[in-house]
């Protein structure tokens, strides 16, 4: 929970930048969770370092979340090779003390708007159908994502993936002089 006491809390702000500080408020913010496996934590510490050190070539694009000086939830994302405005979603994480009072909406609202800024037109997340994860399918259906396949015992047996998707608005276009 966000803690509450008689000072005011600082606005969540956002930041695209990667820092090598985010190697460790990742790592942080995705065992927080309880979700996670420790090597599912080190890919995602991995895709961080990944983008440090290949910068954008790396095809790893970052959101974090701020309030004040601490990274309290961030996104991952890049586009898919060999498609035409096709992304995926990698990572979307929340710190277990911030979640529950819609950051996951803002920051997935603002990386699907840096998406359709570029070009995209469809963004792709992939998760497990266990019952474990049946909040973070809700999670996107209530953010407008419908899934679009289920490979069974994908992960292990009787865990399937599950692939949702949904189209983006596209950006405004400028007219033509």
């Amino acid at each position: 929970m966000i803690p509450v006491d008689d000072q005011p809390q600082p606005p969540i702000a956002f930041r695209d930048p990667v820092a090598p500080s985010d190697v460790d408020a990742v790592r942080e913010i995705v065992s927080s969770s309880g979700f996670f496996h420790e090597h599912e934590v080190a890919v995602a510490v991995e895709l961080v370092e990944e983008r440090l050190a290949r910068g954008v070539a790396s095809g790893y694009h970052f959101l974090f979340a701020e309030r004040g000086a601490r990274t309290v939830g961030y996104t991952c994302y890049g586009p898919i090779a060999c498609t035409v405005g096709s992304y995926d979603l990698y990572w979307i994480a929340v710190h277990e003390e911030f979640r529950g009072h819609g950051l996951g909406r803002l920051l997935l609202r603002a990386t699907e708007e840096r998406i359709a800024k570029v070009g995209g037109r469809r963004v792709y997340i992939e998760t497990s159908g266990r019952e474990l994860y049946r909040p973070t399918q809700q999670f996107y259906e209530r953010c407008g994502y419908t899934v679009e396949a289920e490979l069974r015992d994908f992960y292990a047996p009787g865990d399937p993936k599950l692939v949702y998707s949904k189209i983006l608005a596209p950006a405004p276009q400028r007219p033509t002089p």
